[in-house]
């Protein structure tokens, strides 16, 4: 691995209080949704991706929506993100002081209409006077293209496809783009081919990358992002996670995990690790079943340990 390529520091977005808590089946408080909004922002992250404007019968979890959002500390320097899946969304967001909302399609027409109930095209065709409600409100605006990587339903996804949904969004003026691996079916050579065919057809972009660890390969594609020039990654606290409209669904990549892995390769998130590995172990506790996370259980790379003693015999 040539080091000379890597860059000096990353941008990691926070999603464990949504993607990671909209699959969990029991309820989740908003005090306790607060409680680990509280203990994230301590960790130094930058930005929270914090909720979701679905429809209550859609996504239960997450049907506090605006109390959360009402209710979490401003002035932090933090930046709350939530995903929004039309213009009533955008509606709702607008009240809440949001610094940014996520639209969101897939690339799959199959997923797009399990996840969203409607066509790629039709999703297309509400995304302008959703863009235009949010920047009229002084919100940023990112897109997200799930399936990126490939489809439960319909297996790859061709890049080409990929290429021609980012063209529509950069026709719009959106120039802040997430490619999201929504099932976890990409690998690092998938993720590499992909990412420069994406770079070169549109260098001026933001580019962005949300992998999930469905099959294990969530850190080695985070790699291969990285490699190929990417410095901003979504992740999810203890490794929560999973789309509810997808078979088998798994977790995202953990955030301390990766978070940890930088670390030790040089490159700063500005993030303390210590802290956010007591946000995994807090969110562990609410929940009340073990997560997925190996740092929160190991401690980070550079915590060493006492040699054991041993009696010598005599």
């Amino acid at each position: 691995m040539d080091c000379k390529v890597l860059p000096s520091q990353v941008t990691v977005i926070e999603v464990g209080l949504r993607d990671g808590l909209q699959i969990i089946d029991q309820k989740v408080t908003t005090e306790d949704k607060l409680r680990l909004l509280m203990s994230l922002i301590e960790t130094g992250l930058s930005d929270l991706e914090v909720t979701s404007f679905v429809h209550p019968k859609g996504v239960p979890q997450l049907s506090d929506a605006e109390e959360l959002l009402l209710a979490a500390p401003r002035d932090t320097g933090v930046n709350y993100w939530a995903l929004v899946p039309n213009e009533k969304g955008v509606e709702r967001a607008v009240k809440c002081q949001l610094n940014g909302i996520s639209v969101a399609l897939s690339v799959s027409e199959s997923h797009n209409l399990a996840n969203m109930r409607m066509s790629t095209e039709e999703s297309i065709a509400r995304i302008p006077r959703m863009v235009s409600l949010a920047w009229e409100a002084g919100l940023n605006v990112r897109a997200g293209i799930g399936t990126s990587f490939g489809c439960p339903f319909e297996g790859n996804v061709p890049p080409d496809r990929v290429i021609e949904i980012i063209s529509r969004f950069v026709d719009l003026g959106v120039d802040n783009i997430l490619l999201a691996d929504t099932t976890g079916m990409a690998d690092p050579i998938k993720v590499t081919k992909l990412l420069q065919k994406v770079r070169f057809a549109f260098p001026e972009i933001t580019l962005a990358v949300h992998f999930h660890n469905t099959r294990g390969a969530g850190m080695a594609n985070v790699l291969a992002a990285l490699l190929s020039g990417i410095t901003i990654f979504d992740s999810s606290i203890g490794g929560l996670g999973g789309c509810p409209f997808a078979p088998n669904a798994a977790g995202n990549v953990c955030t301390e995990d990766m978070v940890n892995m930088f670390h030790q390769m040089g490159i700063n998130t500005g993030i303390n690790i210590d802290k956010l590995i007591t946000s995994a172990h807090l969110a562990q506790e609410i929940l009340g079943f073990e997560l997925p996370g190996q740092v929160m259980k190991a401690g980070p790379t550079d915590q060493l340990h006492p040699l054991p003693h041993r009696e010598v015999p005599g």
